[in-house]
């Protein structure tokens, strides 16, 4: 990444345009996740990361800034500047609720 988060950051676009994820070929995906299996492990073994944040947004209410299907491999380091983008919650979801939330989306 030309604007890295941290040490290392990079990131893995497929040559075939799409617009996100819910545009790109199920071989790209595959593609895009093993590569970015691969980036992670050597973050680990060869950069001495602590963590990986695998990242990937579609559309601007998540944080999409460009309009072509990517995912970043961020590597993480005790102490570096990157934080949880929202807090997790402190109540359990509703049952009912979730039940018709996987409803929709099967």
């Amino acid at each position: 990444d030309i604007f890295p988060a941290t040490r290392g950051h990079a990131l893995v676009i497929p040559r075939a345009h799409a617009a996100d994820v819910r545009d790109a070929h199920p071989d790209d995906l595959a593609a895009a996740a093993h590569a970015a299996q691969l980036l992670a492990g050597r973050a680990f073994e060869r950069l001495g990361a602590d963590g990986v944040t695998v990242m990937q947004s579609n559309g601007a209410a998540a944080w999409q800034t460009v309009f072509h299907y990517h995912v970043h491999v961020i590597p993480r380091y005790e102490g570096d500047p990157l934080v949880l983008p929202w807090t997790p919650g402190t109540e359990p979801a509703d049952a009912v609720e979730l039940e018709k939330l996987a409803a929709s989306l099967r």
